[in-house]
């Protein structure tokens, strides 16, 4: 009698995590918007507790005189990171996918992920 209780605990928590997971990669796989950016990179560094990732800041350059605004990215892919790092304090093109609702940051910080980089 005892395992019919147990039984649905289990199936309920399986269902959980499924949905949890399929939320995640739903949220990872679907861009909300795409674009790109332009200015000087300000920094990229690795970073956090547990799930260390890519974090980095352009300081975008508007009209002569007008305030500088800073753009925060993160970058999953390991070579981009490096192509970044390389660029320091260079003027760089980068083209991003911006992706909502994403559950946690181990997968960035940020809602904007850079897909290409181009260094000027």
């Amino acid at each position: 009698m005892l395992k019919k209780p147990f039984v649905l605990i289990l199936s309920l928590i399986g269902l959980v995590v499924a949905m949890f997971v399929v939320y995640t990669w739903f949220t990872l796989s679907w861009s909300y918007s795409e674009g790109e950016r332009a200015g000087y990179l300000e920094k990229i560094s690795k970073k956090g507790w547990l799930c260390k990732t890519w974090e980095g800041e352009i300081r975008l350059v508007g009209a002569p005189g007008s305030m500088t605004e800073k753009f925060a990215f993160s970058v999953r892919d390991d070579k981009i990171a490096k192509q970044l790092s390389d660029a320091a304090g260079k003027r760089v093109v980068i083209t991003y996918e911006q992706h909502k609702g994403v559950p946690t940051d181990c997968f960035g910080e940020s809602e904007h992920f850079v897909e290409k980089v181009l260094v000027q």
